[in-house]
């Protein structure tokens, strides 16, 4: 399964949390990547 289905099957619009996982990628620690996986992701607070 790719990552943007997971994102779908997990409620997420795939643009919108593909470009947020790229975006805080670089920055993010390696204990907390799991984070960034499509059901522990949370959108971005506006």
């Amino acid at each position: 399964m790719s990552l943007l289905r997971s994102a779908q099957l997990n409620g997420h619009d795939p643009y919108v949390y593909l470009k947020d996982v790229l975006t805080r990628l670089p920055t993010q620690r390696a204990d907390q990547i799991a984070e960034l996986l499509p059901h522990h992701w949370a959108p971005p607070v506006a």
